[in-house]
């Protein structure tokens, strides 16, 4: 197994709703007009990120136990993005495992989001702001008013929100964000502002597919990290959310810090600012947008630097 820490090539979506800061802030290079997602790490089949020419499954493949002995195989069972939404997207759900593996051949989603940047007077839809039952929902969606059934979650920098699958939600403009999910595509729209694209057409919704996995119950959100861990003149280190899927951190840190690494799970750095140096088996120059792999191995990994990443592991 390649013990060197790697930077990983995203692959790039524009869809509609994107913009363009994830270009001109976070250093991605695209040919793309927008950049709506930068699929970070990603080995799923409609959009794979690469390692020194190959794609990310095949430098998996190709060095066995590199993700760790938390996982069986060779299936990296994660996806991480970073989204730039200029625009609303749609409104949508995800479908937990059963659902998704009978009726589209894939995972549920569930997943996490961390506010990187947040214009004044941004929120997130989140959930539905009072129980109601599918004809209702249904109506909502026919009438247009399905927003004013939902949760608005205003945001701001730092905040975190935890999306289990059957949950109503969707991204407002003005918002970058950090989404940590299971490998999967599944998304079905249950309304999208009656958007066309460039051919002039709107975009497809999935009605009765929603209809039949959406929690049309109120949640509760809190938008906190999980804990502080670490809160010194060097850094300070808070635990954000784990689950069964991911278990994420976010680093603020000067000078030097000393990672811990184990052979249980493979590690994914994303710098959300400043720049510096990764250290370990080699060494590897990092700035601003960068997402770094390191294996699953016992010893220690340095970041050298000051910067702020999130840190994230299976």
């Amino acid at each position: 197994m390649n013990k060197e820490i790697k930077k990983i090539i995203p692959a790039y979506k524009d869809y509609l709703w994107g913009g363009t800061k994830l270009k001109e802030k976070y250093n991605k290079e695209s040919n793309l007009e927008i950049v709506a997602e930068s699929w970070e790490v990603s080995t799923h089949k409609d959009g794979s990120s690469m390692i020194d020419g190959i794609t990310l499954k095949e430098y998996i493949e190709n060095n066995k136990g590199i993700l760790g002995t938390k996982v069986d195989g060779d299936n990296l069972p994660i996806l991480i993005k970073l989204i730039d939404a200029k625009q609303d997207l749609s409104i949508q759900v995800h479908p937990g495992n059963e659902y998704a593996r009978k009726y589209e051949n894939d995972n549920g989603k569930t997943e996490m989001w961390y506010i990187v940047e947040a214009e004044e007077g941004s929120f997130l839809y989140a959930g539905v702001s009072k129980k109601m039952d599918k004809e209702e929902l249904s109506e909502s969606v026919n009438d247009g008013s399905i927003t004013d059934k939902l949760n608005r979650v205003y945001v701001k920098k730092g905040d975190v929100l935890f999306i289990e699958p059957g949950t109503i939600h969707a991204i407002g403009k003005g918002i970058i964000i950090y989404e940590i999910q299971q490998q999967s595509n599944v998304t079905y729209r249950l309304y999208d502002f009656k958007r066309k694209d460039a051919l002039g057409n709107e975009r497809e919704l999935h009605i009765d597919k929603s209809m039949d996995v959406s929690n049309l119950n109120p949640q509760e959100w809190s938008l906190k990290a999980d804990e502080i861990l670490i809160d010194d003149e060097n850094q300070k280190v808070s635990k954000i959310r784990s689950c069964e899927y991911f278990n994420v951190y976010h680093y603020q840190v000067k000078d030097e810090v000393i990672m811990k690494n184990t052979s249980e799970t493979i590690v994914f750095i994303t710098m959300l600012d400043g720049e510096g140096k990764i250290v370990g088996e080699n060494t590897l120059d990092v700035k601003k947008g960068d997402t770094i792999l390191i294996p699953a191995y016992d010893g220690e990994v340095k970041f050298v630097g000051n910067g702020e990443y999130i840190y994230s592991t299976l």
